[in-house]
């Protein structure tokens, strides 16, 4: 009767989920078309009253690859998106141009009227100049009054002389944006480059045809132009929190219910296993090849905390390193750049490395070539990261003349995604390889008679990491900044955030089946469950990246309501901690495990805290109206990115170091220092340092506005940057952290005469 009910619940899941899937990818193609059609439009070109063309489309499209050049994203944000210590780009030139066209409304005074009266007749002329949309479809062109064009001209000599220009007042801003000493642009690159930073900035100040919003949704909050949140805005947030709490307590209810069945079959059929049953596995060529991925984790996640001290002090800094010109080798463009890019790459490499250890562990051999994947594989990897990494540093140092060559060998711009197109193409051909590697080490195992839904969830799960990797490809080197940030969000929120995280659910899951701890049915329906509830809210979720990218109200809609979704299976994390506590201490042998299993267990904690509670402090769209692109971001993105993906990865590599190293040569006392470490140090860095610097920025935001919350004369502020020093702290523990997990790695591999542990 029992089997008979979990086959029931298996296939039931299974429909659910897939059904779900359809939907849910469904709406957001849906959606997605939405975006392409009511995109700000891309102007021929950009005039004057008078008839004077200010600028071209070409100048605009040209712009915006001179801006990926320079880094893009890693030097600033447009949008919101992107780096924290430079300007939001479209904010800054948004407001500059408002003070300049007021200035020169200014000039002449009105008889019979008060300055103050004058000020307030001319600050509502400023809006309706600016907040009128002046596109005519027909010809495609921007038209401007001539005390307007004025006024961008001034912007454009200030963004011009940014770029290329010596004066004191350049190189101080320079200094403090952390861009190199000597400006790389010529005059005409500089130029083009404000055409970009124009548009963007237009399109966030400008209504949508017949509506009284911005194509931007009045993003951002800029007092002098009338951009305030909108109704939707305000409406869609308080729904969201309705949502929340309502879907919060009947997933409670359901899951406290359901949990008191998962809780008495938790206990494999045969009974808990006496020993562990990994000793007497195998350890395949392939399987022993794998040990080099981790070594180079171990090289990627040291080499990522060096550059990440490194880009936190070019905010007291900015040009320098404790007096060396660190800036003129590695600017702050590459140094984030690599961090960032470092971050994904020692992740996915350690979770990749863990699905070709597993696959013919599970499989029980090696099939034919399998070793010479793994080799080629991780040839393959080298190869990226290497190239990619010099590519970027050289289109930092313009050392591309052409554009096009940038595009597909240098520095596309775009936050997580900055390799080039080349490097692209061949990181998808890799991950398509490994999806290939592991679906033949598994391949005994589906020959087998029943209980194989975990493993179909894991091979369904490893085909979409290559296909949603393959989403990067969807945009090209002129492609409008809105579409290519609704296809690069499904890399990041969906492969980097989603569906690796189903994958080690699914691997970890099919592990402790394997190891005897966890019953296969209760495990699957433990799984199955999990990942409906997580991608229910994670596929639509990916909006709440969208609400102010020149995106239609109904991704505010949307992204709004299924993103508080995301936070509701974090509430019962109380369950899935004593379950795993439960499944993890049945045995003495199972003391061989303890530190992976502890590394598991922080990925439980810093889901709740970092994806949960600093990710739906940001979520909601009146909350990321004012929070956007602020260290409010970089807060959840460290406790979120380390926390969970990063510990799930150190604990998925010390669980294959198991079969690869002697566990008696482990230094325990050196994993013990590392696990803590990280753990403090992360929380640290977030607790003193970033998140009292995002709550400051989001109260000057809502006071000022958004662009003086992003300026240098507020990021550089004292306290500001006291702020950044209180981070130091917690950097050198996590790096304390981070050190000793490397040398634990180096002894456990390379263990010399050092003394076994008594165990």
């Amino acid at each position: 009767m029992q089997t008979y009910r979990h086959t029931f619940s298996i296939k039931r899941l299974w429909i659910i989920l897939t059904a779900g899937m359809i939907f849910m990818f469904g709406i957001l193609l849906l959606l997605g078309a939405q975006i392409y059609q009511q995109a700000p439009p891309m102007p021929a070109a950009v005039k004057s009253a008078s008839g004077e063309i200010l600028y071209t489309l070409d100048d605009i499209e040209t712009g915006q690859n001179v801006w990926q050049s320079i880094g893009g994203m890693e030097q600033g944000s447009i949008w919101g998106h992107g780096s924290y210590l430079a300007p939001d780009w479209s904010a800054d030139w948004l407001h500059r141009e408002a003070e300049a066209l007021l200035a020169l409304s200014m000039e002449t005074p009105l008889a019979g009227l008060s300055e103050t009266q004058h000020m307030a007749m001319q600050k509502a002329a400023l809006q309706d100049e600016m907040r009128t949309n002046s596109y005519d479809p027909a010809t495609g062109v921007i038209t401007v009054s001539d005390l307007r064009a004025q006024a961008i001209k001034r912007v454009e000599t200030h963004y011009v002389s940014l770029y290329e220009g010596s004066d004191p007042q350049s190189l101080a801003l320079r200094r403090d944006y952390a861009f190199p000493v000597h400006g790389l642009l010529n005059n005409k690159e500089a130029k083009q480059l404000s055409a970009f930073y124009f548009w963007t900035a237009w399109g966030a100040t400008t209504n949508r045809p017949g509506q009284e919003i911005t194509y931007t949704s009045n993003w951002p909050h800029e007092p002098l132009v009338g951009n305030k949140p909108t109704t939707e805005v305000l409406m869609w947030s308080i729904a969201s929190v309705i949502l929340l709490l309502g879907a919060a307590g009947a997933l409670i209810a359901y899951y406290a219910k359901q949990f008191d069945v998962w809780r008495q079959e938790i206990e494999p059929e045969e009974g808990f296993a006496k020993a562990d049953i990994l000793d007497s596995t195998v350890i395949t060529p392939s399987m022993r090849a794998t040990a080099k991925y981790f070594w180079i984790v171990c090289a990627m996640f040291l080499g990522q905390v060096l550059l990440g001290i490194v880009t936190a002090h070019y905010a007291v800094e900015g040009q320098g390193l404790y007096g060396l010109p660190f800036a003129e080798y590695l600017p702050y463009a590459v140094t984030r750049t690599w961090h960032t890019q470092l971050a994904v790459l020692w992740i996915a490499t350690a979770w990749l490395a863990a699905g070709l250890y597993v696959a013919p562990m599970l499989g029980g051999k090696d099939p034919k070539f399998q070793r010479f994947g793994v080799n080629f594989l991780f040839i393959s990897l080298l190869i990226i990261v290497i190239g990619s990494f010099a590519g970027q540093w050289a289109a930092v140092h313009r050392f591309f003349d052409d554009l096009t060559m940038n595009f597909w060998f240098g520095h596309q711009g775009y936050e997580y995604v900055d390799l080039g197109r080349f490097w692209q193409i061949y990181l998808t051909i890799g991950l398509f390889l490994w999806v290939g590697l592991v679906v033949r080490g598994l391949w005994p195992v589906l020959q087998q008679k029943g209980g194989k839904s975990l493993i179909y969830l894991v091979l369904v799960s490893a085909i979409a990491i290559g296909l949603l990797y393959a989403a990067g490809l969807m945009w090209g080197q002129h492609t409008h900044i809105s579409i290519m940030e609704y296809w690069r969000w499904w890399v990041v929120h969906l492969w980097v955030e989603g569906i690796f995280e189903v994958f080690a659910t699914a691997i970890i899951s099919l592990l402790f089946v394997r190891m005897g701890i966890l019953r296969t049915s209760t495990a699957t329906v433990m799984v199955l469950f999990a990942t409906i509830i997580f991608l229910f809210g994670g596929v639509l979720g990916t909006f709440h990246h969208l609400y102010f990218s020149g995106t239609p109200t109904s991704v505010i809609a949307v992204g709004a309501m299924v993103s508080a979704l995301e936070v509701v299976p974090l509430l019962v994390v109380g369950f899935e901690a004593y379950t795993r506590h439960k499944v993890e201490h049945e045995a003495e042998w199972e003391r061989n495990y303890r530190w992976p299993f502890l590394f598991f267990a922080a990925v439980l904690f810093w889901n709740l805290v970092g994806a949960g509670l600093f990710g739906f402090m940001i979520n909601p769209p009146i909350a990321l109206y004012y929070m956007q692109g602020l260290n409010t971001t970089a807060n959840h993105g460290h406790a979120a990115l380390f926390g969970v993906y990063g510990m799930l990865g150190l604990g998925l590599t010390l669980y294959c170091m198991r079969g690869l190293t002697d566990v008696d040569f482990w230094n325990e006392k050196m994993l013990k220092i590392s696990f803590w470490s990280l753990n403090i140090g992360l929380a640290m860095m977030t607790f003193l340092s970033l998140l009292p610097q995002g709550v400051l920025q989001t109260y000057v935001s809502i006071e000022k506005g958004y662009s003086f919350a992003r300026s240098a004369e507020f990021i550089h502020s004292p306290i500001m940057q006291a702020l950044v020093w209180a981070r130091v702290p917690g950097d050198i523990v996590f790096s304390i952290g981070v050190f000793a997990f490397v040398w634990f790695v180096f002894r456990a591999f390379v263990p010399g005469k050092q003394k076994a542990t008594v165990r």
